[in-house]
């Protein structure tokens, strides 16, 4: 079985990753020219919408597909084989849909209006959390974005950094600190209102398709529905709900499908390549087939790791629902670790199994022409994405001092 096709163990998935993986490969031109020229894949973003992928995540009430986490990995992975920016943007919208499906916290109303907006319409969400005073978010840094309140409006000001997918998008998610209580606020803000800027100030080394530009806010008025909830006070070694979530691990499976695409072009090169120095393609040479065998190892470890912890999660979410009771959140706050973990696997292998692949290709691998020296610079980006390695390590720990814990209590 094809290694693409290797976790689509049914027919429909089977059909998915196809269907998925044709679309993408249709526009295999427009991610080298968005890596170059620095900007969106476009073709390709509207092509999904146009596909409806982007209802994926919106739920089957409101005209969507809500499908599983696993076929959901298993087309970003795909995607993120042909254009790995792409599959990072389209799958932020998705993690925002998803989330807000699964925690349904926000007004009903509102909810209902943003998923009709993005079945009828193409509506693309996404959130906007990062600040140049704050750093990440995960660090538990307070909003510098502030709201004030101005008879039953906001006015909003302020910038956000890293807005992945900021030209096509729609809708922000964005936190704020709310004056004058100082407590912090996730506000829904349109595209169109007045006040709202796109600075585009992206100019990164790799995942230049992104388009990660600032989000500029100049006295912005909303109405008071706009704000969407307001944040428990939590501590800065604590990661933020919606990063505990189990459809941040698209972050995985997008730079998987980077490790995927790499393997296959060293297997391409080593196959065809012969300098006149020995009497068969290099692929032959035992060398060679370590560093493919390594190669192999990391890449399917990491693959099965992502792959049984989403399988769990969708036996876990499909017996919550159909039990009628229980809470899908109390498995989640468990097997955060585990979902954690599985992002920092996966860029370690994916880092690893990319920088085996250009040792097999060589000082080729290094030309601008070649497409393994994208795959590098794009690959890199996934070690400062979240969750970050360290609040994963310390939440496994936690886990086992919990477990421990638990083991004294019951023996007493």
């Amino acid at each position: 079985m094809n290694i693409q096709n290797y976790f689509a163990v049914t027919a429909e998935q089977q059909e998915l990753v196809q269907w998925i993986g044709d679309i993408a490969d249709r526009y295999a031109d427009g991610a080298v020219e968005a890596d170059e020229h620095n900007h969106l894949n476009t073709e390709l973003i509207q092509a999904l919408k146009d596909a409806n992928y982007h209802t994926f995540s919106v739920p089957q009430e409101y005209g969507g597909k809500a499908i599983s986490l696993t076929d959901f990995l298993l087309c970003q992975e795909r995607i993120a084989q042909v254009d790995a920016p792409t599959a990072i943007a389209i799958g932020w919208h998705h993690i925002s849909m998803f989330n807000l499906a699964q925690s349904r916290t926000w007004d009903e109303a509102v909810f209902t209006d943003l998923c009709r907006d993005v079945v009828e319409h193409g509506a693309l969400i996404n959130r906007a959390d990062s600040e140049a005073a704050t750093g990440s978010p995960s660090r538990g840094g307070k909003p510098q974005t502030k709201a004030t309140r101005s008879g039953e409006s906001y006015i909003l000001n302020g910038r956000k950094s890293f807005t992945t997918m900021s030209p096509m998008l729609d809708y922000f998610l964005i936190s704020v600190t709310l004056e004058p209580d100082g407590n912090v606020a996730d506000f829904l803000i349109p595209r169109t209102v007045e006040g709202v800027s796109i600075d585009p100030v992206w100019d990164m080394v790799g995942m230049r398709g992104t388009a990660s530009h600032n989000l500029v806010l100049e006295n912005v008025m909303l109405p008071a529905k706009a704000c969407v909830g307001i944040r428990p006070n939590i501590t800065p070694d604590q990661p933020r709900k919606w990063e505990l979530s189990a459809y941040m691990m698209n972050i995985p499976a997008s730079y998987l499908g980077i490790a995927i695409a790499a393997r296959q072009h060293a297997l391409d090169f080593a196959s065809t390549y012969q300098p006149n120095s020995v009497n068969e393609p290099i692929i032959h040479l035992p060398h060679i087939q370590q560093k493919l065998g390594q190669l192999e190892l990391e890449l399917t470890t990491a693959r099965h790791f992502m792959y049984a912890v989403a399988n769990r999660w969708d036996i876990e979410q499909q017996h919550v629902l159909s039990a009628g009771k229980g809470s899908l959140s109390d498995y989640q706050n468990w097997n955060s670790p585990d979902i954690a973990a599985v992002k920092t696997v996966a860029i370690q292998a994916a880092i690893s199994v990319t920088d085996q692949a250009m040792r097999i290709v060589g000082a080729h691998s290094l030309a601008m022409s070649h497409p393994l020296q994208r795959l590098y610079r794009d690959v890199r980006f996934g070690l400062h994405n979240p969750p970050m390695d360290d609040v994963t390590i310390t939440q496994l720990a936690q886990r086992a001092i919990r477990s421990q814990a638990t083991k004294e209590i019951t023996t007493q």
